[in-house]
Order: structure tokens, then sequence, then C-alpha cells
């Protein structure tokens, strides 16, 4: 059965490049991004990777541990490795996990047999410290990612968690938030001193809270 948000994810221990990893450990009380690639020395993963180790800093600032995955040999990965410093002028700085006999892959539902019944697809899941699944996006092979779009994701989660506002379209970090419609009048007046705008008794809006992070 697919894994659906707010479920306890399974833990596994695979090889990758940085050695054997038991997922939970290297979780730790971090977030954690998952994401799969449909298969080694290809052009769009490799790009995808070169992103990912160049947005390491605005990961470890939210404190997000990433690992990805696809289902080569860890001997496949490490001859990777050396072409995604050479082309995209980065050293990969996280685990690539070697999921070659597909356990992960299966754990979490990345092969979908009517895209590719080889390779996993591009999903993403994003996991809370409790080891809750909080996100999950799913490409397909010929697309690249966003990740822009995913450190987007993250800010809201963990401002969300804090506050009880959510995120209007197309937020982002600083920006004005919503304050949840089950919030009274009354508590609203001491969570947001500042006042908020109200356009409906439904849709207050207000300045994003201080209190974020994880």
């Amino acid at each position: 059965m697919a894994l659906q948000l707010g479920d306890t994810v399974p833990n596994f221990v695979q090889e990758s490049t940085a050695g054997p990893i038991d997922f939970y450990e290297y979780a730790g009380d971090s977030w954690v991004i998952l994401f799969s690639h449909p298969k080694d020395f290809t052009p769009v993963c490799t790009t995808e990777l070169g992103a990912v180790a160049k947005l390491k800093h605005e990961f470890d600032k939210r404190n997000v541990k990433v690992i990805g995955l696809s289902v080569d040999s860890l001997e496949s990965h490490m001859g990777w490795v050396g072409d995604i410093e050479e082309t995209q002028g980065v050293k990969l700085n996280f685990p690539l996990i070697a999921d070659h006999d597909r356990k992960v892959a299966n754990l979490y539902n990345m092969i979908h047999p009517n895209e590719d019944n080889v390779f996993t697809v591009r999903s993403v899941f994003i996991v809370d410290p409790q080891k809750k699944l909080r996100l999950t996006i799913t490409y397909p092979a010929p697309t690249g990612r966003n990740f822009d779009e995913i450190l987007r994701v993250v800010d809201a989660l963990q401002l969300t968690d804090k506050n009880k506002v959510a995120t209007p379209v197309n937020w982002k970090h600083g920006e004005d938030v919503i304050i949840l419609p089950s919030v009274s009048n009354e508590e609203a007046k001491n969570l947001f001193p500042e006042g908020w705008v109200e356009k409906k008794p439904y849709l207050r809006i207000t300045k994003q809270p201080e209190k974020v992070g994880s």
C-alpha cells in the first residue's frame, strides 16, 4: 500500500556512497528529503544531483538532511559521482543509495509499472523529525524537479508546525500568512499582536510570525 501523508515512514538499511545507511539513524532529529532517480549516467538526474549539492547550505540551515536513490549498483554510483562533479562543478555532499535489489523502491512505492516497471520515477518524500511523511511529489522521468519549490514547502511546513497559520498560494518565506479559521479572534489577539486584515471571517491575513524552524 502506498504511503500516505501522516504515516510513519518505514526504516531501511541499504548501501550508499557514504557507506551503509540506516535511514532512522541517518535522520536522527532532522527533517529528511529522500528523492529517487530513474537511472545513473542520465542527463536530468545529473543536473538534479548537482543542484541539490549546491543547495546544501540552505538545507543545513533548515535542519534538513537529503539523501538520493537509484536502483543502480554502488560501483555505478561511484563512477557517476565523478561525472556530476565534472559537469556540475560541485562535489556530491550527501549520500546516494544504491538500491540494487529495489528494497527501498518497493517500500516507498517508487516504481510505477505503467511508467516504467524497472526504474524508479522521480519521487520526493519530505519526512519530519518524528519520521512522519509530510509531503510527496512524483515527477515523470523526463521532467526535472524544482528544488526551489521543495525548499519553499519545507519553509511552509516548519512555519505552520510552529504557528497557527497556513500559507497562501505562491507563498514564500517572509511573506504574509493566513490565520487558521479554527483560531478565534480573541485567541488571535494574543497570537498576532500586530493585528490582521480580515477579508472574510475565514480569511484573515497577518504578517509571518517570527517563530520558524524545526
